[in-house]
């Protein structure tokens, strides 16, 4: 009996997600199970969301979010350093 690992790409459709779908498959062995999820789905929405999911495109290895994808997203304090929100004059 074989196992197979769960991977759940998390997209939005476009360039740089379907790049980072290539990726993922072209990294794959015969026990990868890759699953290509939309984020436009608001059932795939609510799942990201349960994950951590915070931007896309990210990845789920048997339902846990790949290290290379938490923690990324909006970061206020960030924005604000690069000068969002502050007048240009």
């Amino acid at each position: 009996m074989s196992t197979k690992r769960k991977v759940e790409v998390f997209s939005a459709g476009c360039p740089v997600c379907q790049e980072a779908v290539e990726r993922v498959r072209a990294l794959t062995c015969p026990d990868c199970e890759v699953t290509v999820l939309d984020m436009n789905n608001p059932t795939v929405a609510v799942r990201a969301k349960a994950l951590g999911v915070q931007s896309v495109p990210a990845v789920a290895v048997d339902g846990k979010l790949a290290g290379c994808c938490v923690g990324r997203g909006i970061d206020e304090a960030a924005l604000r350093a690069a000068g969002v929100g502050t007048p240009c004059s």
